[in-house]
């Protein structure tokens, strides 16, 4: 009986750490990122930058030679990251990854090159990191990448 009362409380307690904010609204969210993004884009004078249909902007600087990486490739880059307002949170050269295993607006963007392509993503918070506090990266975040594909591995 103890045993069964313990696996309770832990399934109690570990429910109890999961609560959502009632409050949060991503529809909402959704049009504050796209009205950010449009603001964004028309202040630095960005042309050519196409929005997605899951909400991705982008704009191909070098599309790059050879293949296309697909959604589930493993590629090399090297990137900046920054917030709309133009604070880096991040850089890497060398950086390999699955496109699988990064944040959706990686996955849905980086195949628009090819490798020696460089291309500019603005992704949405929901296609980033969401409601969630990463790092440096508050939560609702709009981020800005600069990604050069240099390999599909």
């Amino acid at each position: 009986m103890k045993k069964y009362l313990m696996i309770l409380l832990v399934v109690v307690a570990g429910l109890s750490s999961c609560k959502k904010s009632d409050d949060f609204d991503a529809s909402a969210q959704a049009a504050k990122d796209d009205s950010d993004i449009q603001a964004y884009v028309k202040a630095g004078g960005l042309t050519n930058v196409v929005k997605d249909p899951s909400g991705l902007y982008y704009q191909v600087i070098t599309p790059g030679t050879g293949n296309y990486p697909t959604t589930t490739s493993t590629v090399t880059v090297n990137y900046v990251g920054k917030l709309l307002n133009g604070n880096q949170f991040d850089a890497s050269n060398g950086f390999k990854t699955s496109l699988g295993a990064v944040i959706r607006g990686w996955t849905l963007g980086i195949p628009h090159i090819n490798v020696g392509g460089r291309i500019l993503l603005i992704i949405p918070s929901g296609l980033g990191y969401a409601n969630n506090v990463t790092g440096s990266i508050p939560a609702n975040s709009v981020l800005v990448f600069t990604v050069d594909l240099t390999a599909i591995n």
